[in-house]
């Protein structure tokens, strides 16, 4: 990165807070090269929304990329044609008509029994003890893997995700991703016979069906349960904590001022759970006058973009009245998050208004911090109600 200006961060107050180095970076430097991280940020919401679609220069193909060594080749690091045939093979998995007709009224059951568990207790863990399960939840039936528990699901989600944002090369870390990808692959195997027997449009199922080969498969439900346990999981309770300390935006919900919907959006613009993508460079290319070569490594950083001040009114304010559709929290080129659907009917069709209606008096018991900056999400978040 011969020209690329260079921005040193602290990787440890980066990860507690990204904001405040975005912010310096947007205005100052939008693409610059930041050591601690091996790579080129892009930091302002309409450069990532233009250069996210230029597949022939920013590709997604990495072959020593953590992701793909970690997780194996799935679609999230393929382009072109091979990256829409494994699209396509997933659909009937995560269609709205699916999400509609078959996992909705199974997310309605499966929140209702935990909080029916839970309410007579009084207080619990957002996080720990309800998103977590309830996304979980959602993921077994979603992925085909019923024969693993909620908790294992959250556990091996945490362990490739951390994995997969493990640019500093820790080898615990490393070897915790390793262990999760492996209980990932023996619970699919355990799970093969009895779809090939009775096919259903899990997405294990429907890439059976669709002939997939087996490191495909395997590769593609990795990812699911990467981004598909803790987007849902970090919303659900970041979105409670939201309007927990905004009293007068939970207001404009229940007075029918404003949707669970907007609460969705206006979360995930705001504190994006998924906050950055990774690209490498496949040819040369001139962004803003900084050079860049094939095989230097870029981030996409959607939790900056949603924050641009050129783009949205108030950018660091949780506010539900502002236009949020400019946000680019699900990606904004050809690899558009697949789950979106499901995530939206989960989280602002049924967790969000089901967690409020059930759990009366819901107020915070306690300090809830916040950590990551390529996933980022609420840690603890200690909830009381009234029995």
């Amino acid at each position: 990165m011969s020209n690329a200006p260079v921005y040193e961060i602290d990787p440890q107050a980066f990860w507690k807070d990204p904001y405040p180095d975005l912010k310096h970076l947007r205005a100052n430097a939008p693409v610059a090269f930041v050591p601690q991280l091996g790579a080129v940020l892009v930091t302002r919401r309409d450069d990532i929304f233009v250069n996210e679609k230029k597949i022939d220069i920013f590709s997604s193909t990495q072959p020593d990329g953590l992701m793909t060594r970690l997780m194996g080749q799935n679609m999230m690091r393929k382009d072109g044609d091979a990256h829409m045939a494994e699209r396509k093979a997933i659909f009937p998995t995560v269609s709205p008509k699916t999400v509609k007709n078959t996992w909705k009224a199974q997310f309605v059951e499966m929140t209702e029994a935990a909080l029916t568990e839970l309410h007579p207790k009084g207080r619990a863990d957002m996080v720990l003890d309800i998103a977590k399960r309830i996304s979980g939840d959602a993921l077994r039936v979603m992925t085909g893997l019923t024969n693993m528990s909620w908790q294992e699901m959250d556990r091996t989600s945490q362990g490739m995700i951390d994995g997969c944002a493990n640019y500093t090369g820790d080898p615990e870390i490393e070897a915790r991703c390793h262990d999760c990808t492996a209980s990932i692959d023996e619970h699919i195997a355990a799970r093969k016979p009895e779809l090939e027997a009775n096919p259903d449009t899990s997405l294990l199922s429907v890439q059976m069906q669709a002939g997939l080969s087996d490191e495909q498969i395997s590769a593609n439900i990795k990812l699911a349960i990467s981004g598909g346990q803790n987007e849902p999981r970090d919303v659900i309770a970041g979105a409670i904590w939201a309007l927990l300390t905004h009293p007068d935006q939970l207001a404009l919900v229940q007075q029918g001022k404003a949707t669970w919907m907007d609460v969705f959006e206006e979360y995930a613009r705001w504190m994006s759970p998924i906050g950055m993508s990774p690209r490498e460079i496949a040819k040369p290319h001139d962004l803003h006058g900084v050079a860049l070569a094939p095989g230097d490594r870029v981030f996409f950083m959607f939790g900056s973009g949603n924050r641009d001040e050129h783009v949205f009114e108030r950018p660091d304010e949780f506010d539900l009245t502002q236009d949020h559709g400019p946000s680019i929290a699900f990606g904004a080129g050809p690899h558009f998050c697949a789950g979106a659907w499901a995530a939206r009917c989960l989280i602002a069709d049924v967790a969000l208004p089901m967690i409020f209606e059930r759990l009366g008096n819901l107020r915070l018991a306690g300090e809830v911090p916040f950590g990551g900056w390529a996933f980022r999400g609420p840690l603890t978040m200690p909830v009381a109600w009234d029995v």
